[in-house]
């Protein structure tokens, strides 16, 4: 039986599977590491060896890229769902401008991504480097639930006097705040008002 994974090792797979799929061959250590921006290989063959370790991959001896996706895993059915697309978001500094519902939805495999998707789940996608220290990266989507309350360390959509962004909730001296994740960025201490908007469940890696 397969081992549940963790949102990066969910993430992890997911870009193997769609590579393998596109390519016709799984990704490299090197390309693993490169897309998710880690400092080194050694990040990647963690999570490659997890995943194996897991039952999600299998080592295919002799073959040019020997890492394969699960015999199981390749016949699975994709439990594909549209989540509704709300624009875009500011991981940067916070942007004033309203987030109205756009018309696309964003497909997504709910079960690879450990989703169970409500009426209050919607994605926005990211706009800046702000989050690069929790690899969401320019481009990228992310998975919101409205509704849930914040813990310290979520990721969340958020309004900051009135200016939307999407950073990390902490308390800061009793003080509720927004941590970028990104030395070139301040901490947003809320002047008046904090209004969450939602907490990320699920990150969608942007196409190249």
């Amino acid at each position: 039986m397969m081992k549940p994974l963790t949102k990066r090792q969910q993430q992890v797979l997911e870009f193997i599977r769609r590579q393998s799929l596109e390519q016709g061959v799984a990704p490299s250590l090197r390309e693993i590491a490169r897309h998710f921006g880690f400092r080194s290989m050694t990040a990647a063959a963690d999570h490659v060896r997890a995943l194996r370790r897991k039952g999600w991959l299998v080592h295919r001896p002799r073959r040019a890229r020997a890492l394969s996706l699960a015999d199981s895993l390749r016949s699975r059915r994709r439990d594909v769902v549209e989540i509704p697309l709300y624009g875009e978001i500011p991981a940067g500094y916070a942007d004033p401008r309203v987030q109205e519902p756009t018309a696309p939805h964003l497909a997504v495999d709910a079960s690879l991504l450990g989703l169970e998707p409500t009426a209050e789940t919607f994605a926005l996608r990211v706009k800046g480097d702000s989050m690069i220290g929790r690899h969401i990266l320019d481009g990228d989507y992310v998975i919101i639930e409205r509704g849930r309350t914040p813990k310290p360390g979520d990721v969340v959509a958020a309004l900051i006097d009135n200016e939307s962004t999407l950073k990390t909730f902490v308390i800061e001296n009793g003080i509720p705040c927004l941590k970028a994740e990104n030395p070139r960025y301040p901490t947003l201490i809320p002047a008046t008002e904090l209004t969450i908007q939602g907490v990320m469940v699920g990150l969608v890696r942007r196409s190249h």
